[in-house]
């Protein structure tokens, strides 16, 4: 993720880049800095407060957006928006994950009273 939006960035900023690859590689910019608000937001919604619902909808945005990154990225450079599909596979599988997780629950992943005793 990284190193595409590196690539992305820097070729869609040179000087001889298109206003199209200009703007693109911008567009980009702001999406991946949206995606690592999503990304950051998942751990604390499963873990942490325990809310597989609210999760699996975080991570199908993040795959969402992340497909839409891609999309412009392949604008500027097809080398960064390929470098998004290992991210985009894992984005698949931990969406399944997460909603397997709560249907094999019933949605519920909230520590129940005996559990938090063993915790203590």
């Amino acid at each position: 993720m990284g190193y595409a939006s590196y690539r992305a960035f820097t070729t869609g900023t040179t000087a001889s880049a298109s206003p199209r690859a200009m703007r693109a590689a911008h567009d980009g910019a702001f999406l991946y800095t949206a995606q690592l608000g999503l990304n950051l937001a998942w751990m604390p919604l499963f873990f942490v407060l325990r809310r597989p619902v609210e999760a699996t909808a975080d991570l199908v945005a993040l795959l969402g957006l992340n497909g839409y990154l891609a999309y412009v990225w392949a604008q500027v450079d097809a080398g960064a928006a390929w470098c998004q599909a290992p991210y985009l596979a894992w984005l698949a599988f931990a969406t399944y994950l997460s909603a397997g997780v709560g249907v094999r629950n019933n949605w519920d992943i909230s520590l129940k009273e005996k559990d938090v005793k063993k915790v203590q």
